[in-house]
């Protein structure tokens, strides 16, 4: 499987096909993604030490300001909507990827460091 394909679904990055998440998570339910320990096919332990997605969270933020600066260009500048409404867009949609937003910076900070 693809690399960049292996991060967004959140597979294991030792053997691509375990997964990192058991459940994906519901913000409309206040339900946070849970991740599992340990890969399901390899064994391999996803967080190395304690505090070690710490990390992930500067990943998460790169994530959602390049998603809310490309919905201010799109809104603003292209379809040329009022500033309010660009921020209740903005806002919405930050609501709405938050969990894919947790889960994706989690995965990419878990590729970043896999060593063969």
């Amino acid at each position: 499987m693809n690399k960049a394909l292996e991060i967004v679904k959140c597979k294991c990055p030792k053997c691509g096909k375990g997964n990192m998440f058991n459940k994906k998570g519901n913000i409309f339910l206040f339900k946070l993604p849970e991740m599992n320990k340990r890969c399901k096919h390899c064994d391999y332990k996803f967080e190395k030490e304690t505090g070690f997605f710490f990390g992930a969270m500067f990943v998460s933020y790169a994530i959602a300001a390049a998603e809310m600066i490309s919905i201010l260009v799109l809104f603003w500048y292209l379809i040329d909507l009022s500033p309010l409404n660009v921020f209740f867009i903005i806002v919405f949609v930050a609501v709405l990827s938050s969990t894919f937003n947790f889960r994706l910076s989690r995965s990419i900070w878990t590729h970043i460091f896999y060593k063969n």
